[in-house]
């Protein structure tokens, strides 16, 4: 902005009073929201691309993995750079990729070709991801805007995974699969050309790249679910399984043994020192896996069994993005009133029980069961996420503040492809042959019992606390 009424809160959003500085807000939370839908959207388009493409069984499973790998392994290193570079030039250069590839995938004619150009629309991602809740936590001018922020945030963050089975189902249905990456090409273009304009850069922070932190990152994660997605397959006991997750544990060791030594380093050791924040970390990978494992796990049962249209299948998520939209409106007070952790534990705890009656899923189950196990999952979203942010967030620094953000979004992108590669595994283990429900229901049991590790995750807080406390009294 080049009048002078401008102001600019320092690191993040550009304010020509407060209109102009909601629209820059809104267009940051559009840049994340489209990178969310991507995880999901194509989702329900698979069978269309698996018969368009010629896709093998255990191929498709890259065209989602192969986005959420590649954005989960590098977020890190999109969060650095973000410190670096500035924040704004970051989320450009991110954004423009993820326009560029979402067109080339859109335009695949081979199998190679999709799932490579998921790969790149999630490096893009990774680059303007950290930025997004980097500018918004940095820009917000009291803790009660900072909360609000969040809950939109989170809201969108929590509700984009439903919203892009929605958007596909519609997509597929009314034009082709091609178009749930056409229609990002648009989006990207009005971001790039209006948040130069309302958004403003942040300082530039002396550091290098720790290249050596992004390569083994990446590599393990890479090598992980590549692993875990094969055990359907091969077994949990094959030598391609077992060597898979030996490779990816190394490069994890190494990646944790050269972070303590780098002067720059991608993952902050500091970061890992604060007990809530770890287990805000663990809790929101756990949580994330068992809600995209729902998704891929429901989306088959839908069209599977119910043989539903894609539309059909997109619209039956609704309640989901409903429901989370409206805790998003309350959460932020119940957060001032009664703590984040134990929103948490009770959005875990709801979680749990909405995923029970699906691992009970029979041929003649009333619809009703799943529709309220969708609307109570939302609902336990809503209460779940923007604590999460709260606890991950919480006394960092603004200069590290996107590398922070970046470990919290890579707990849940990595959260998300491991949670999904052992709940495909686990149902291809069981499946039968023309008969959802066999592999199903063990899918269901798998997605339950990462929700069950994420209520215990954050159970810690509260007992650990306790436990201190009496051995002091």
């Amino acid at each position: 902005m080049t009048s002078s009424t401008a102001t600019r809160v320092p690191g993040g959003i550009a304010l020509a009073g407060r209109r102009t500085g909601s629209i820059g807000l809104w267009l940051v939370m559009l840049a994340q929201l489209m990178l969310v839908l991507d995880a999901t959207v194509v989702n329900v388009a698979l069978p269309h691309i698996a018969s368009d493409l010629h896709f093998t069984p255990a191929g498709l499973s890259w065209v989602l993995n192969g986005y959420a790998v590649a954005f989960g392994g590098l977020l890190l290193l999109g969060g650095r750079i973000g410190d670096v570079l500035g924040r704004r030039r970051t989320f450009l250069m991110g954004v423009a990729a993820f326009t560029v590839f979402s067109l080339l995938g859109g335009l695949a004619t081979s199998p190679l070709l999709l799932v490579a150009s998921r790969a790149l629309q999630g490096l893009g991602a990774a680059f303007a991801a950290p930025s997004v809740l980097a500018l918004i936590t940095t820009s917000a001018r009291d803790d009660g805007a900072r909360n609000r922020a969040l809950a939109l945030f989170s809201a969108i963050a929590s509700m984009g995974g439903a919203l892009g089975l929605i958007l596909g189902g519609l997509l597929t249905d009314t034009t082709s699969w091609r178009w749930t990456l056409f229609i990002n090409v648009p989006i990207g273009v009005v971001i790039l050309i209006a948040v130069p304009r309302l958004v403003a850069e942040t300082p530039r922070r002396p550091g290098r790249f720790d290249m050596v932190g992004a390569i083994t990152a990446t590599g393990g994660a890479i090598a992980i679910v590549w692993a875990l997605i094969q055990a359907g397959d091969d077994g949990w006991s094959s030598p391609r399984t077992i060597g898979g997750l030996v490779v990816g544990a190394v490069l994890i060791a190494v990646l944790a043994f050269t972070e303590r030594r780098v002067a720059h380093p991608l993952l902050r050791p500091q970061l890992l020192r604060s007990p809530s924040r770890v287990a805000a970390l663990a809790a929101m990978a756990a949580t994330y896996g068992g809600m995209l494992a729902m998704f891929f796990l429901m989306v088959q049962y839908l069209e599977d069994h119910l043989h539903l249209t894609p539309m059909v299948t997109g619209l039956a998520f609704l309640p989901m993005p409903l429901s989370i939209f409206a805790m998003s409106r309350v959460v932020p007070r119940l957060v001032e009133r009664l703590g984040a952790v134990r929103l948490v534990i009770l959005g875990a705890a709801l979680r749990v029980i909405a995923f029970l009656p699906l691992t009970q899923l029979g041929p003649y189950t009333n619809f009703m069961v799943v529709i309220a196990a969708l609307l109570f999952t939302g609902i336990s979203a809503g209460l779940t996420f923007m604590p999460l942010t709260t606890l991950a967030l919480r006394n960092v620094e603004p200069e590290h503040a996107g590398s922070a953000s970046g470990l919290f979004q890579t707990m849940q992108q990595l959260g998300g492809a491991v949670g999904l590669a052992i709940v495909a595994s686990t149902y291809a283990a069981f499946a039968t042959p023309g008969d959802f429900l066999t592999g199903g229901r063990a899918g269901f049991w798998s997605a339950t019992i990462l929700s069950a590790i994420a209520l215990a995750a954050v159970m810690g807080l509260v007992i650990k606390p306790r436990k201190m406390a009496s051995r002091q009294s």
